[in-house]
């Protein structure tokens, strides 16, 4: 299996750093009490926010880390990298695209919001390996990890189109698993890298039971 560089763990671990990290003190900067369980983050961005600036970067920054793992994460198939950096371009033009903070609506942050979140649901099927000894490329597992982010994206989706009352609820439990899954997936790799020699991969054990 291929290495992971350094630079790869780095940008991994630090998306969703910045992501809750910024959300958090962009919420507490606010003029206004700040309800994050009914209010998107995006409102946080949006002009006229105090202090918009903060969750700006925050989203911007986090795109380009993502942008960094899908180059860093060579053990992964292509198609599925080139999600995760589809998505991380998304979230640059989020950040670059501010939704106004009272009434209308930005076509290329809502265009970019949607193809982003996609990206981010169907990258980790996209980027399985049918032998890989890596949990977090593992075929069976990532299956199951798409169709709960798709899930969790159908009840975001639900959340905004009826104005419920956990949009905010909804999207960050969607964005933060989005987030942390590539940092999952590295360090799955780097811990087959760090297996000792005489320990066997999953599919040689396997076939010796046969």
């Amino acid at each position: 299996m291929r290495k992971v560089p350094w630079w790869g763990y780095l940008s991994s671990a630090a998306a969703p750093a910045l992501l809750i990290g910024g959300w958090s003190v962009a919420s507490d900067l606010q003029s206004r009490p700040f309800d994050a369980i009914a209010k998107s983050v995006s409102t946080l961005a949006a002009d006229g926010a105090t202090d918009r600036w903060v969750m700006t970067y925050a989203l911007a920054l986090v795109g380009v880390c993502d942008i960094v793992t899908a180059l860093a994460l060579r053990p992964a198939a292509r198609p599925g990298r080139i999600l995760l950096a589809v998505g991380g371009i998304c979230g640059i033009v989020v950040a670059a695209s501010p939704q106004p903070i009272i009434g209308g609506a930005s076509v290329s942050h809502i265009g970019a919001a949607t193809v982003g979140c996609l990206a981010m649901a169907i990258w980790p099927v996209a980027a399985r390996r049918s032998r890989s000894p890596a949990f977090g490329l593992r075929p069976e597992v990532t299956v199951w990890v798409t169709a709960i982010l798709l899930t969790v994206a159908a009840w975001f989706l639900v959340e905004l189109l009826t104005t419920g009352a956990q949009i905010g609820l909804a999207e960050r439990i969607l964005l933060g698993a989005e987030t942390i899954w590539p940092l999952i997936v590295v360090l799955t790799v780097g811990a087959v890298r760090r297996m000792p020699a005489g320990v066997p991969a999953r599919e040689d054990v396997r076939i010796g039971r046969y």
